[in-house]
């Protein structure tokens, strides 16, 4: 039985990805390209979708629904995900026209396309939007929205140069009820903020201490799966749904889970454009087998006007709480309550108006309608390159912190660790083969 190949210290100790170059040959389109009579994106927005998994054939299905979205090619390294993703296509248009390819570089290369749709594993995020924006496209890209904190940077400054709409898969933006809690946090209804606790969810993955190479499937490509990431022996638990427990693609329920709550948290303290300065973390990591993401999450940060988010692994699920000096707010996708220092008024400030003159937020109710409707008008979405990036950092923080297990101080306007050469090499991953941040 095969041992595990690249254990939590292995990856910290490396901090780096190498290998042989990947070569890109595509699937032959199953019609020829285009639409007749393409529309501009004022009328309706032609889309390529890339990874075709659960999470890429479920935002299909949302898309699909939209009169003001049309989806002409799909892309994935695993054909039976091609396959099925067509078949959703050509089933909703009544025609055998949507594009089928392996090589995300090809669909986003194609002058008819006005935007495309990312849900491939996290390891793949940035380098595909950055290839998309380059090529003209706007990006709808799932969270979370970066693999490391540079990535994310990278991104971030990539799509404001260029001008280009990126939204991340951050839906609980577009939840009236998690807006409703950061609006009566931001309006001091819950008097100073001091502390916000993020709960997440157990691993809902499980892996054995030992494990044997497999062959791959002759419908996946797996180096290309692979990509940027570093080469390692194929096992069906670390591919697809399973790659998020695995550091070298992704960050455990921290970036799952974790992620969603994070940018509310975020949002809730006025800190989309910046970030902690403090995060400590002393999570459990598993010691053998497959996945290396922390089994048991524990980490807070402390911002620079004393405010500390804490992020824990919870058995009751995604939820949190934001607490102020005069109340606290409980809000979860089913439900929102508040609980005020004074018990006579419990819950009142929940029926309470935000008035016209105290701050009101960006307001969505639809995550991916706001996405087409900012392609359209050129507005910022309400979850840009910026907002997740600096979401994703918040999750890679947690996560070093709790990879070096100590306290760690952060400058969040140089976007480095202070004095902690160790940490900060944690920031990046050099990438495998002919993959780079740079165009």
């Amino acid at each position: 039985m095969s041992t595990l190949k690249r254990t939590r210290r292995e990856f910290l100790k490396s901090a780096a990805f190498t290998g042989a170059a990947v070569g890109f040959p595509a699937i032959v389109p199953s019609s020829a390209l285009g639409l007749e009579g393409s529309t501009a994106p004022s009328n309706r927005i032609v889309m390529g979708i890339s990874g075709t998994g659960l999470q890429g054939r479920s935002n299909m299905g949302k898309l699909l629904g939209k009169k003001d979205a049309h989806i002409i090619a799909v892309c994935d390294v695993d054909q039976k995900h091609l396959l099925m993703a067509k078949h959703m296509t050509d089933e909703k248009y009544g025609n055998t026209d949507c594009s089928m390819y392996d090589d995300f570089r090809q669909m986003n290369q194609r002058d008819d396309i006005d935007a495309v749709l990312i849900a491939t594993p996290d390891h793949w995020h940035v380098l595909q939007a950055l290839d998309a924006v380059r090529n003209g496209k706007d990006v709808y890209v799932q969270k979370p929205m970066a693999l490391t904190i540079k990535q994310g940077r990278a991104l971030a400054d990539e799509a404001k140069r260029l001008n280009r709409i990126v939204q991340v898969g951050s839906q609980q933006r577009s939840d009236a009820r998690f807006r409703q809690a950061c609006e009566l946090a931001r309006n001091g209804r819950l008097g100073t903020i001091h502390t916000i606790n993020v709960m997440i969810p157990d691993n809902n993955r499980f892996c054995g201490p030992a494990w044997s190479p497999q062959p791959v499937p002759k419908e996946l490509n797996y180096d290309r799966w692979l990509g940027p990431a570093a080469w390692a022996e194929y096992h069906e638990q670390r591919c697809h749904y399973q790659f998020r427990f695995i550091l070298d693609y992704s960050g455990g329920q921290v970036t799952n889970w974790g992620a969603h709550n994070l940018d509310i948290s975020q949002w809730a303290l006025e800190a989309d454009d910046t970030g902690p300065i403090e995060i400590t973390g002393n999570g459990e990591f598993p010691g053998s087998g497959l996945f290396t993401t922390a089994t048991k999450v524990h980490f807070e940060c402390i911002y620079a006007n004393g405010a500390r988010l804490v992020c824990k692994t919870s058995d009751s699920g995604s939820k949190m709480f934001i607490e102020g000096s005069d109340g606290t707010v409980y809000v979860d996708r089913k439900s929102i309550r508040a609980v005020e220092a004074n018990p006579a008024k419990a819950g009142s400030i929940l029926e309470e108006p935000v008035e016209n003159y105290e701050t009101h937020l960006y307001k969505s109710d639809d995550h991916f309608q706001n996405f087409l409707d900012c392609v359209k008008s050129r507005k910022q979405a309400i979850c840009n390159a910026e907002v997740g990036h600096r979401t994703s950092s918040i999750c890679n923080l947690g996560n070093i912190a709790m990879i070096l297990g100590r306290k760690l101080r952060w400058d969040p306007k140089a976007e480095r660790f202070l004095d902690d050469p160790k940490a900060d090499a944690l920031r990046g991953r050099t990438l495998r083969g002919e993959w780079k941040l740079d165009a």
